[in-house]
């Protein structure tokens, strides 16, 4: 399962630990999920999303994602 958990904290600046604290789990299973050593619950995955306000298929994912650079191309490319 891929996800963009680091992403999404970096851009909101929120820790590890905060993120963790918000959604009731330790520090250390945020940064299991973020390598992908860790599967997240139904639960916990909605916990994550609604956390940082979005929709859970925009952080987790069985393919991988996107990369922002690619992202970025495609956008220039079709303006």
């Amino acid at each position: 399962m891929f996800n963009r958990i680091a992403l999404l904290r970096a851009d909101g600046n929120v820790s590890r630990k905060a993120l963790a604290e918000a959604v009731g789990v330790n520090p250390q299973t945020i940064g299991y999920l973020e390598r992908g050593d860790y599967k997240p619950s139904l639960e916990l995955a909605m916990k994550i999303a609604a956390f940082f306000g979005v929709p859970v298929e925009l952080v987790f994912s069985f393919t991988p994602f996107e990369s922002v650079t690619d992202a970025l191309k495609r956008v220039q490319e079709a303006s």
